[in-house]
């Protein structure tokens, strides 16, 4: 396999496709870089260098006991990109990912990053507080908590209906995408898993969106049962200055399955602009 150690030893699986301008791709929770296959044969058949790794503790990358959050998350990303000598680069991040390109800039600047993409992307910050009274409650969480350790098989079966969307009325959601979440999420470590959901949920990344000054994307589907649009999106794009919105109506959480051939061409125009 293709894979590079970060300075703390953790074994980061990548791929690595195509020729030409350079994309790299974070995907959600609890996921693998395969969540992200269309859109890399899709771009590297368009003239594109695509690089998707593994979030540690996912997918075939190793389980590290550290370095579980956000922080580690975005070195991690740092690592790869560092270790391939990637420049000019469009990073790409959904759910869990977007946070992870937040901090990636907020960490490591924009020295080698053209243009970002958050989608469907966890930012500003999901948890409910005084300082973000619009958030969701921590019970929300704590449940998804409880239901990972008590039996993450069903736990995650369940979790891929509001995913996709596939409890809404004419939803057109085959068995095979509900089942290839299932596959993908049981690939993560039970710890990784656990932790990474107060990485996700309580991680504050306004200061982070502050500080981006590439061309940026915020994409999100408007009836997104686990992000909701109005709590991310919505403010993100406050946040980031020129902020480029596209929201789609009706749209799940896992929109680039569900809307794979208009996400495509949304993400390809973007990268052309």
């Amino acid at each position: 396999m293709t894979t590079i150690i970060t300075p703390d030893g953790t074994e980061i699986y990548y791929k690595d496709w195509g020729s030409g301008p350079v994309v790299t791709f974070s995907h959600g929770w609890p996921l693998t870089a395969d969540a992200w296959d269309a859109q890399l044969h899709f771009l590297a058949r368009n003239g594109f260098r695509v690089v998707a790794h593994d979030r540690r503790g996912h997918g075939r990358s190793s389980q590290p006991a550290a370095g579980n959050d956000m922080d580690g998350y975005a070195d991690d990303l740092a690592a790869v990109i560092e270790a391939l000598d990637l420049r000019d680069v469009t990073l790409v991040g959904h759910s869990t990912g977007g946070g992870e390109v937040a901090r990636y800039i907020g960490r490591h600047g924009t020295e080698r990053v053209a243009k970002a993409v958050l989608v469907s992307a966890v930012p500003p910050v999901m948890l409910k507080s005084e300082a973000n009274p619009d958030g969701l409650p921590v019970e929300v969480f704590d449940s998804l908590r409880e239901g990972l350790v008590k039996d993450r098989s069903q736990f995650y079966k369940d979790l891929a209906t509001p995913f996709y969307g596939a409890n809404r009325p004419g939803a057109q959601v085959s068995p095979g995408v509900l089942d290839q979440f299932w596959l993908w999420s049981m690939q993560s470590g039970l710890m990784n898993a656990y932790e990474s959901i107060k990485a996700f949920s309580e991680t504050d990344f306004t200061e982070d969106l502050k500080l981006f000054d590439v061309p940026t994307l915020v994409l999100h589907g408007e009836d997104d049962q686990i992000v909701p649009v109005k709590d991310s999106a919505h403010k993100s794009a406050r946040l980031i200055k020129g902020a480029v919105e596209i929201y789609y109506p009706g749209a799940p959480h896992g929109l680039m399955d569900t809307h794979q051939a208009r996400f495509n061409a949304d993400l390809l125009a973007f990268l052309q602009s």
